[in-house]
């Protein structure tokens, strides 16, 4: 053992790690940050838990004493006085918590909610006004670990109103099951209000502020995509053809074509971008990748002049809008009607691409 001791340090004093230190202090330390997130998820459950309780008696005793306003305001100060260290115990916050328990009123240790901190949990009170809405932005935010302002910002844009919301032919060019999971992430419109955009801007603009913008470009698409390539070239016998973006979906295992129009969208638009997803799925697309989608994204659209091009199409494809004008109230007035925008969109020529 003295000899073992002794090999650990060199004739200079310099101590010596055995060759496996590294992977076992790696090791320590996932195991010392599982356990402390553990923990604060535990506490977490434990206020919300506390929180439910205290809303949900509040509640009842509103419904048959009539308590009002003014016993909360006193039961706060009291909370508050009797545990000076801890935050939350505010008027406010005491009806937050009433309308917690009324929003959600079955126990919610096995919810999503159950999962969320308390802030995502207030804002979801603030700003949404059914249970289905509540549920589903609140299990997005667990699924995929939105923060606070991210939550805000998705419910802010209606993504779920806009999710899935894009014409398409993919029930007629994909199976049932791949059907669905690509008219999941074809939204209608596409909100790049994080541009920072306005008025005419030609194509390539859009397309280079949305690769400047990449983060938010990523979550605007939705989960799961990998970003493949800008204006990636192809050469078919001696001609030259460029996707405007072009994505791989991680768990769809799939390629998404993206085409981009500023203007309003047009027949012959579909045609090119049929080429566009037939080419990836014969040069790109591997015998274990789902089927190529295409999605047009365009200034705007007559729904009838999309349908019949989606019906001609031999490729799945999405066809949507998009807006600048997802903007929070007090700014929308600041930007022109959405029917002078399209105008100006739809006047401007088809572009470069």
């Amino acid at each position: 053992m003295g000899l073992a001791r002794m090999k650990s340090v060199t004739t200079s004093g310099e101590l010596v790690l055995p060759d496996d230190y590294p992977a076992f202090l790696g090791q320590l330390k996932d195991r010392v940050s599982g356990a402390r997130l553990r923990a604060l998820r535990r506490v977490n459950t434990d206020l919300l838990e506390l929180y439910w309780t205290i809303g949900r008696d509040i509640q009842a005793r509103q419904e048959t004493q009539a308590w009002g306003s003014g016993v909360i305001g006193r039961l706060a100060e009291d909370l508050r006085a009797a545990f000076p260290e801890m935050k939350g115990f505010s008027r406010s916050n005491l009806f937050y918590m009433r309308g917690f328990a009324t929003a959600w009123p079955e126990p919610i240790v096995q919810q999503p909610v159950g999962q969320l901190p308390w802030g995502h949990i207030t804002v979801l009170l603030d700003k949404l006004d059914t249970a289905e809405t509540r549920d589903w932005y609140a299990s997005a935010a667990v699924e995929h670990g939105w923060s606070r302002n991210v939550l805000m910002n998705m419910i802010m844009n209606r993504t779920l109103e806009r999710s899935g919301s894009a014409p398409s032919n993919f029930a007629q060019h994909l199976v049932a099951q791949d059907s669905e999971l690509a008219q999941q992430v074809a939204k209608d419109p596409y909100s790049f209000e994080f541009l920072g955009l306005s008025g005419k801007v030609a194509e390539r603009d859009l397309e280079q502020a949305l690769m400047d913008r990449i983060t938010e470009t990523f979550r605007e698409l939705g989960n799961g995509f990998a970003f493949v390539g800008r204006q990636v070239h192809f050469d078919v016998d001696g001609d030259d053809f460029y996707i405007d973006l072009l994505f791989f979906h991680v768990e769809q295992l799939r390629y998404f074509v993206i085409e981009l129009k500023t203007g309003k969208f047009q027949p012959e638009y579909a045609g090119k971008l049929n080429f566009y997803v037939a080419l990836v799925d014969d040069k790109l697309k591997r015998p274990a990748h789902a089927p190529t989608v295409g999605i047009l994204i365009c200034g705007s659209k007559n729904d009838h002049s999309v349908r019949y091009a989606l019906g001609r199409s031999t490729s799945p494809m999405a066809i949507a809008a998009y807006t600048y004008d997802e903007l929070p109230a007090a700014d929308r007035d600041l930007v022109p009607p959405e029917e002078q925008l399209t105008a100006a969109l739809d006047a401007l020529p088809d572009g470069d691409s």
